[in-house]
């Protein structure tokens, strides 16, 4: 089998794609002014971030988490995304594992917790958000090089024993939300080998009347600028976050047995109830 074959058995897929966006006339949306009034703010934001990046990236990382927190929280404000919590959130040594809908799942991630990232490469391309990305500490993984990957998690484990707390999108790939893909387990091996808790965290989006919505979903061949022009004209847009107990990998259990159990705990109508004999819950 070739390399670029490989490769893309490797890379995750998702069923989801702009079919499962709502119709235009399905979401409560704001006015022109309105719009322009978040477009103007993010870019304020943005601009501001951007010029604060040298202190970020000299940073510890208490101190960067610190910085990161209210900028992620004035991004959200700026695009009139509203977002909660709930659950006990890990801010030191655990491995944070989130379904993937949006770009915003990471801004809700920062706005809680003290979480270094780990992104696609694409995404260190993106402009501004790139740089900030790489400022605050993300580690970038080439999907398209498969032989990469045991020296990230390797990366990974190290900054789980250092005391840090990693967060991963182990879908590989983003969903719309009403659906969700298996948790891959290569990252759970990080936790495996650091003795490190799995913290499961599900992220849902919903309209002002708790309606669940796709509308921030950031699908297939979607642009980032045509997923901000929805997230900008949609009233009431709320994301909730929640925190499930976390999962302490004991002798004999497996990345494999790690991930079907967080994938239980975030997707459990998808997945099923049973977890693992091998694996304990928090109290």
């Amino acid at each position: 089998m070739s390399s670029l074959a490989g490769a893309a058995l490797w890379l995750p897929a998702s069923s989801c794609g702009p079919h499962c966006l709502p119709a235009d006339d399905a979401v409560p949306r704001v006015g022109p002014a309105v719009v322009w009034g978040r477009l103007i703010a993010v870019t304020a934001v943005l601009l501001g971030a951007v010029l604060a990046l040298p202190a970020i990236a000299l940073s510890t990382p208490r101190g960067r988490a610190r910085l990161t927190r209210p900028f992620a929280r004035a991004v959200l404000a700026a695009l009139g995304v509203r977002h909660r919590a709930s659950g006990r959130i890990p801010q030191r040594g655990a491995l944070l594992v989130a379904n993937h809908v949006s770009w915003l799942d990471v801004l809700v991630l920062l706005a809680y917790a003290p979480v270094r990232l780990l992104a696609k490469r694409e995404v260190r391309g993106w402009p501004a958000i790139g740089s900030l990305a790489a400022a605050m500490g993300t580690a970038f993984i080439d999907r398209t090089r498969p032989r990469t990957l045991p020296r990230t998690v390797a990366d990974v484990a190290d900054a789980l024993r250092g005391g840090g707390v990693v967060a991963v999108f182990p879908e590989g790939t983003t969903w719309c939300g009403r659906n969700g893909g298996p948790f891959r387990p290569a990252m759970f091996q990080a936790a495996v080998d650091a003795q490190a808790p799995v913290v499961p965290v599900a992220l849902r989006f919903a309209l002002a009347d708790g309606t669940g919505t796709t509308i921030a979903a950031f699908l297939g061949d979607d642009t980032l600028l045509a997923s901000v022009r929805r997230v900008v004209a949609t009233r009431g847009l709320t994301v909730a976050l929640r925190a499930h107990p976390a999962l302490y990998p004991m002798v004999g259990a497996s990345r494999r047995a790690l991930a079907r159990a967080a994938g239980a705990a975030v997707h459990p109508d998808a997945v099923g109830p049973n977890r693992p004999a091998a694996l304990r819950l928090a109290a």
